[in-house]
């Protein structure tokens, strides 16, 4: 059988950040987060030139306090005209109400905006309780939708898997539903409240866990005649070609279905690195000169080979890097979509064995099989406190023989021990030079020198190995 590759994009509505427009009768935008110190004002300049000179048409810096709140207004005054700028704000309120007056938009996480921070415990709320909790809610986020509204600022309603709150948790579960509602209930708050300049975006480290919890967010905001654009992304998504390629599988689903207005590949590297990446997903499916409206790509699905459907692949492209991230891009959507366990890829330009790893690959990106050890990464922002691009390499070179663990390398603790709820392993930021040491949700070794804790990840793992 064979696929239908045509794509029509999703209406939305028209947001202004700055002096651009997000929604659907505008290019998808693409952006980025800057990984330096907010606080290092000339750094922070720089990166951002970097980032603006790649392409970024957003670019986010992380926000901890009112210190960095006066920082990014120096910031902002300095690449003034070129982008707008998005304030970062996890934990406190009271900043993202600071932050909204100085840049074009700020970012505030539905999980931690007014909740405390998750203990990972089972609250069992009464209907009155809850009830309580959400007008709590509304009280607080209406004063950041005054602010907004006064200085013309955007909001962006960023929920991420990893930083669920109890109180959500407690009632919905680690699922796409309870991802959904946490941004549903300030959605409402907002409509009530007739402020629309709002951007949704919604992520996980688990592709697929991502793309079925955007598609079920469209829905319910459809259910709800709601239209507010969207931000794609797959958070943690790690670096190299594995990083690509999981970050194309779940973008490329999305965007094949019309769906996302702004994208950002979250890849543990300079985050310049990141913007050509996103142009390419971003030009394949929006551009009519594409090869996937010249027929010289194709794709189908064959049934019942060896007792399982298979997704077969073709294309014609002669660049390995854009190949990868265009096959990544469609077949992560088909393999999930046909029930497909297997994948052929087909290319004359390129030797069967590379194909067949890059098959491999795919699937492990789309959490259909796992044959190698799959890491977890951050991209790194203000927060992270040591090199996280030289530990992920020191912790994939001591790893990368544990075919089959999830392994977590984390800048800090705002996703940290959320994500690792998808991971066997987590080492994670904890201070200067500091880490933790996680099995799953638990934290097993605390505030350990960063010189020592490769070596105990490893430790930790052959224990629990042999005491299987």
């Amino acid at each position: 059988m064979e696929i239908d590759l045509s794509y029509q994009r999703r209406k939305t509505s028209q947001v202004q950040v700055g002096n651009i427009f997000i929604g659907s009768e505008y290019p998808v935008r693409i952006q980025t987060m800057a990984n330096t110190s907010t606080n290092d004002i000339d750094g922070s300049v720089d990166q951002a030139r970097r980032c603006i000179e790649a392409g970024a048409e957003l670019l986010r810096f992380t926000t901890q306090g009112l210190r960095e709140v006066e920082s990014l207004k120096e910031i902002h005054a300095q690449v003034l005209t070129a982008v707008p700028l998005v304030a970062d704000v996890h934990f406190q309120a009271d900043v993202a109400d600071a932050a909204a007056q100085v840049v074009e938009a700020v970012r505030i996480n539905p999980g931690n905006y007014i909740d405390p921070a998750r203990k990972f415990k089972h609250i069992d709320y009464t209907d009155d309780e809850y009830r309580a909790e959400l007008q709590r809610l509304e009280e607080r986020f209406v004063r950041l939708l005054d602010i907004c509204r006064e200085h013309e600022t955007a909001i962006r309603l960023g929920v991420n898997h990893g930083s669920l709150s109890d109180r959500i948790m407690s009632r919905y579960g680690d699922t796409p539903a309870g991802m959904v509602e946490s941004v549903m209930e300030f959605l409402r708050v907002a409509v009530r409240h007739d402020f629309h300049n709002i951007v949704i975006s919604i992520k996980a480290s688990n592709t697929r866990t991502m793309v079925d919890t955007v598609r079920l967010l469209v829905k319910e905001m459809n259910k709800e005649h709601m239209a507010f654009p969207l931000h794609l992304g797959v958070t943690e998504a790690g670096e190299g070609e594995d990083g690509r390629i999981k970050s194309a599988v779940g973008i490329g689903a999305l965007l094949a279905d019309g769906i996302g207005d702004t994208i950002r590949v979250s890849l543990s590297e300079a985050p310049e690195n990141e913007i050509p990446v996103a142009r390419q997903l971003v030009d394949y499916f929006a551009d009519d000169e594409s090869p996937r409206y010249d027929g010289s790509v194709t794709a189908e699905v064959l049934d019942n080979i060896g007792g399982y459907a298979e997704v077969r692949y073709s294309s014609m492209e002669e660049d390995w890097d854009t190949f990868c991230l265009q096959a990544a891009a469609e077949c992560g959507r088909l393999l999930w979509e046909y029930h497909a366990q297997e994948l052929t890829i087909v290319n004359p330009n390129f030797s069967e064995t590379k194909l067949n790893f890059l098959s491999k690959d795919i699937l492990q990106a789309a959490r259909v099989r796992i044959y190698k050890t799959e890491y977890i990464s951050c991209p790194g922002c203000g927060r992270t406190l040591f090199d996280l691009e030289e530990t992920i390499r020191k912790v994939k070179a001591a790893t990368a023989h544990l075919t089959g663990l999830k392994i977590a390398v984390m800048g800090c603790i705002v996703n940290g021990p959320g994500e690792m709820a998808d991971a066997d392993y987590g080492y994670v930021g904890a201070g200067r030079d500091r880490i933790s040491l996680y099995r799953g949700k638990e934290c097993v070794l605390k505030n350990i020198p960063q010189e020592e804790a490769v070596e105990q990840l490893l430790a930790l793992i052959e224990s629990d190995r042999n005491a299987k």
